[in-house]
């Protein structure tokens, strides 16, 4: 799908990004804090702005949800 998208407006959409994460990747204190998970979701915004970190991918969905946001998935 090649689509164009302007994504001008894209900083006042509702729309946020869960994306699974490399536990490996993160700063050595977040790793601490987390355990032996080894992926871990994260919810951005549209500009790429880290809004959260969480244990699975149903919760991110329902913190989106709850925070009135509409989750999408990207990889």
């Amino acid at each position: 799908m090649n689509t164009p998208y302007d994504f001008k407006d894209a900083d006042q959409s509702n729309v946020v990004y869960v994306r699974p994460v490399d536990v490996a990747e993160l700063p050595e204190d977040v790793q601490d804090e987390i355990g032996n998970q080894k992926v871990i979701y994260a919810v951005h915004r549209a500009d790429g702005e880290r809004l959260a970190l969480v244990k699975d991918r149903n919760l991110a969905f329902m913190l989106a949800r709850q925070n009135d946001l509409a989750p999408v998935t990207v990889h």
